[in-house]
């Protein structure tokens, strides 16, 4: 686009290119990074989130300064952790990794952390990390075999997607709802700005869905 710098995201996820295409945001390249998102032993929920975040962007940002098109972007990650306490969930991929999830986070308080960390056109690095609070009802073991079987949970940390069927099973929210999707609008479009990225750019011509 001509106009304003180059936006590259470092994910391959839909959930956070709709949202920043929902703050009207395009990103000019994805470049997903394969990063192993095992969490470290004894490594707390905040430390793990802002470690991957870190690690997708060094590695997007190898891979951009290798492409004279999209050398000098602006750079996004993030990464996305649920946790009951001190104890990190999985990003379930397996049907009992997801059934465990969600016995665990039933009727009971859990939080999401999503750390987003810009790589400037200079190189330079600034993170953020966002903490939302989510209460969930008591889950029957038909509301668990049912969600099961939709399958919406696949790759999804803490074994569910807020933004589908388990926004049902929400009781009680605090902080930022986006957060919890897998991106915190406020907070990356704040930090975008304050670096010189012309957020409202793609305002002028967008239409509400």
């Amino acid at each position: 686009m001509l106009g304003r710098p180059k936006f590259v995201l470092a994910s391959g996820s839909p959930r956070r290119l709709s949202l920043l295409n929902q703050a009207g945001i395009e990103p000019d390249a994805l470049r997903p990074a394969d990063v192993d998102e095992t969490p470290k032993r004894g490594e707390l929920p905040r430390a793990c989130a802002n470690r991957l975040a870190r690690a997708k962007a060094d590695a997007a940002l190898k891979s951009v300064q290798l492409d004279d098109e999209l050398r000098g972007a602006f750079i996004l990650s993030a990464d996305t952790v649920v946790a009951v306490g001190r104890r990190i969930l999985p990003k379930a991929n397996l049907v009992d990794e997801a059934a465990q999830c969600l016995r665990l986070l039933s009727g009971r308080n859990h939080r999401v952390y999503t750390a987003i960390t810009l790589v400037t056109p200079r190189e330079a690095f600034r993170q953020r990390l966002v903490e939302t609070r989510v209460r969930f009802k008591r889950l029957s073991e038909d509301d668990i075999q049912a969600y099961i079987g939709s399958g919406e949970w696949r790759g999804k940390a803490g074994g569910y997607a807020v933004q589908g069927i388990a926004g049902s099973f929400v009781v009680k929210m605090v902080g930022s709802y986006s957060n919890v999707v897998g991106l915190p609008l406020y907070e990356t479009t704040t930090l975008l700005g304050g670096e010189g990225f012309p957020i409202r750019f793609g305002w002028l011509n967008a239409t509400a869905i």
